[in-house]
């Protein structure tokens, strides 16, 4: 027995080696073998659903554009001040006033038909605005654009103070700074009682006023903070 060789009936070296690499390319294979069955019944089921799959697709980008629009939209319910922008001839004049009045504009900036001297006229009023030709109604806000000097237009509030009928204090546009104006709270036009604010815009002059008290607070919290021109 002291004889025998003890390797005898074991695999050599190279045997085992061979067998060990077998066994890798065996695995291997069988990887590559699931990995291509997989790959390949992906292949057909994008293959034989193609349209079903673009058509999920435009569904979904529609749907979240909507729902986008949606919340833009919502959002633009929720604010309470809705706005007027002028003619960009004469400022680009920018109002805003509460949604929940109506709006009468006249604006002859582009019509030829500047007689009145007034290329932007505008009415505004809770629900419904009135008869604007009628001198007796009294307005929450008006707005105009006097082709005529800022200088000429102050002339008269300024005869209209030394009597005692207003006071004028200077006014400056929250959102535009570079320009100064005045404000007028009196009796600022036609035996009317309320608050004007008179800036020049270019050679010309813009108007704001309120003709009514009951619309004081609108017109100094609304109104004046968030108007704006371009000088």
């Amino acid at each position: 027995m002291s004889g025998m060789n003890p390797n005898v009936g074991l695999p050599s070296d190279h045997h085992r080696t061979w067998i060990l690499l077998t066994v890798v390319i065996s695995l291997l294979f069988i990887v590559a073998l699931v990995f291509g069955i997989w790959a390949y019944g992906s292949r057909q089921d994008f293959k034989n659903n193609t349209d079903k799959k673009i058509a999920v697709a435009v569904n979904n980008a529609v749907n979240n554009t909507q729902a986008t629009d949606k919340t833009n939209n919502d959002a633009a319910n929720e604010l309470p001040l809705k706005p007027y922008i002028g003619p960009s001839s004469y400022g680009s004049v920018t109002v805003y006033y509460p949604k929940t009045w109506s709006a009468y504009l006249i604006d002859t900036s582009n019509s030829g038909d500047n007689g009145s001297g007034n290329p932007v006229d505008g009415y505004f009023q809770p629900d419904i605005v009135p008869n604007v030709g009628n001198s007796k109604n009294d307005f929450a806000l008006r707005v105009q654009v006097l082709q005529q000097a800022y200088d000429q237009t102050l002339q008269g509030y300024q005869s209209q103070a030394k009597s005692g009928s207003v006071t004028i204090t200077p006014f400056v546009p929250a959102k535009v700074p570079s320009i100064t104006g005045v404000r007028v709270d009196g009796l600022i036009q036609d035996g009317k009682r309320g608050s004007m604010v008179i800036v020049p815009i270019r050679a010309n002059t813009l108007l704001l006023w309120t003709e009514a008290a009951q619309y004081e607070s609108d017109f100094n919290n609304n109104i004046l903070p968030n108007f704006s021109f371009n000088p």
